[in-house]
């Protein structure tokens, strides 16, 4: 992008200053910001000490709040159904999903690689048991999945004898058990262990691909 020389840098040395990999700014220019991470894009920003519609227009010096947001709601949106709470603590009945769903509208460009996947859902997280990354009454978006597709360190929705929960997942061949992992401040929550001999009442829905947290 012209800008990018005008402020004296190259790719590879907005790169340096940024921490933005170089492969990921070049990724940027060629699809004209399509998809990039808004948190990449401020980073650029801030080292060529332009605004982010500046990336475009070279004659503003600025990166403000009110820029950042035009921004993301500039980009395309998908309306995601948000289905009652998950348990993030021990097992338990998650809120029933019947009738009058409600759907909220979430920015496609921050959902990166997910921006166009099919059945995307939202949850309300509801617990402390992965409370280091994910805190109670936060949101995360889930992209629905099959047992086998699940890879160790995914964070799942998953339950077992019908009660629903959300965990960090690993399979243990060794041991011949499935692994779901609590990440919590609170001791007391401990790892669900389940041998894959005693897999018929376990099902995994969906694993999370976005949460979001709003701090104090």
């Amino acid at each position: 992008m012209k800008v990018i020389e005008e402020k004296g840098y190259n790719i590879m040395s907005l790169s340096r200053e940024s921490g933005v990999p170089y492969t990921t700014i070049r990724s940027m220019i060629e699809r004209n910001l399509t998809n990039a991470s808004i948190d990449n894009v401020i980073k650029i920003c801030r080292v060529l000490g332009i605004s982010v519609e500046s990336l475009n227009k070279p004659d503003e010096v600025d990166i403000t709040k009110e820029e950042t947001v035009s921004y993301i709601t500039k980009k395309p949106s998908i309306e995601l159904p948000l289905y009652g709470s998950i348990s993030a603590g021990a097992l338990a009945t998650v809120e029933p999903v019947i009738d009058n769903v409600q759907y909220i509208s979430f920015p496609k460009v921050v959902l990166g690689k997910y921006a166009n996947s099919n059945n995307l859902f939202a949850l309300k997280v509801n617990g402390e048991s992965m409370n280091k990354i994910i805190p109670n009454n936060s949101y995360v978006i889930c992209k629905p999945i099959e047992i086998d597709r699940v890879k160790d360190n995914d964070i799942v929705i998953f339950s077992h004898d019908n009660e629903y929960s959300m965990k960090r997942f690993r399979r243990d061949e060794e041991n011949q058990v499935l692994i779901f992992r609590s990440e919590s401040t609170d001791w007391r929550f401990s790892d669900i262990v389940i041998p894959f001999d005693t897999m018929n009442d376990l099902r995994i829905y969906a694993k999370v691909v976005w949460y979001g947290v709003t701090l104090d």
